[in-house]
């Protein structure tokens, strides 16, 4: 199977876990999960135009964008006026979408509210973080 170019839009500090997940089940060979990560790393700057130029090019090397959306996903950023956007996952799912990367967003809780950037756009929705889910949702993005 093909690795897919994969961006993985999430809360750093609140949700990084399952990030990291993710990871774990493509370094499983046991594990029916492949991708290739094209995330940031964390990025060590308070300066927001650095965040977004790095954060720009991650997005648009990766051709699909997976949106993991947990309790704080839509909370306000205190940079959001410099942002542009309400906070960052709001960013980087616009961006994808100007990128042309097909979208899959994976509500941790289906009661979690997703960004309002993640509506009508043609996204696949997983409800729960489930490595069937995901899969069949990257497979028909």
């Amino acid at each position: 199977m093909a690795k897919k170019h994969v961006f993985v839009s999430f809360d750093y500090t609140n949700d990084k876990l399952y990030k990291f997940l993710l990871n774990a089940w493509d370094a499983n060979k046991n594990m029916d999960f492949v991708f290739n990560d094209f995330s940031s790393d964390e990025i060590q700057t308070n300066s927001v135009s650095v965040v977004k130029t790095n954060l720009t090019k991650k997005i648009n090397a990766a051709t699909y964008t997976l949106v993991i959306v947990g309790a704080e996903s839509t909370k306000q950023h205190p940079d959001h006026e410099l942002i542009g956007f309400n906070n960052w996952q709001s960013f980087e799912v616009q961006r994808s979408v100007d990128a042309g990367n097909k979208i899959v967003v994976v509500k941790i809780d289906s009661s979690y509210d997703a960004p309002i950037e993640c509506y009508d756009i043609g996204a696949q929705w997983v409800n729960g973080f489930t490595q069937d889910g995901i899969i069949n949702a990257l497979n028909n993005a």
